[in-house]
């Protein structure tokens, strides 16, 4: 299958949300932490609301206005949407979301996504947060430079994350 990257218009909107909550339901559940199909789309569900639409519309509109500030990119199969990666810069640059359905994994484009944000990123430090049982991810990220920082985070009390992050100095700590 070929996939195409490229950067979102607006309609695309409509297809983004359903397309994250597949990712999530195919990336995130997990017994241990409690986390099943019901507890996603009770957390994740809105992305296919016409609300959770109407917000990836404004942020895909927001990302033409601001390019030098907002990032993003849709990954295409034929007429259907497999993934996503947007970033935001502020005083450091924030990687997210990304996510690519399993059919698109595997193929090399997850790299062809991060180039692209690494060339807009343009040499920034960046960080972002990926779930810490999500193995293949963070070995993705290792893979293209970052570090676990140490800092945790529990989304919406259950969803255990961890911080990544790429050329920022590290600072040694005094005691």
């Amino acid at each position: 299958m070929v996939h195409r990257i490229e950067a979102p218009s607006p309609d695309d909107a409509a297809s983004v949300g359903p397309m994250q909550l597949t990712a999530w339901l195919q990336t995130y559940p997990n017994e241990d932490a409690g986390i099943d199909e019901t507890w996603i789309r009770e957390q994740r569900g809105s992305a296919v609301t016409t609300e959770g639409i109407v917000q990836w519309r404004e942020f895909i509109d927001e990302v033409a206005r601001h390019p030098d500030r907002l990032f993003c990119r849709v990954v295409r199969s034929g007429a259907e949407i497999t993934g996503v990666l947007c970033g935001r810069r502020d005083e450091l640059v924030t990687l997210g979301p990304m996510y690519l359905l399993d059919e698109a994994q595997g193929q090399g484009i997850g790299g062809q996504l991060m180039g692209e944000f690494f060339l807009w990123a343009d040499g920034a430090p960046l960080h972002l947060w990926v779930t810490e049982y999500n193995g293949r991810a963070i070995r993705f990220y290792e893979r293209h430079g970052f570090q676990l920082t140490g800092e945790r985070d529990l989304w919406r009390d259950r969803l255990p994350n961890v911080r990544m992050a790429r050329g920022l100095v590290q600072h040694p700590r005094i005691a």
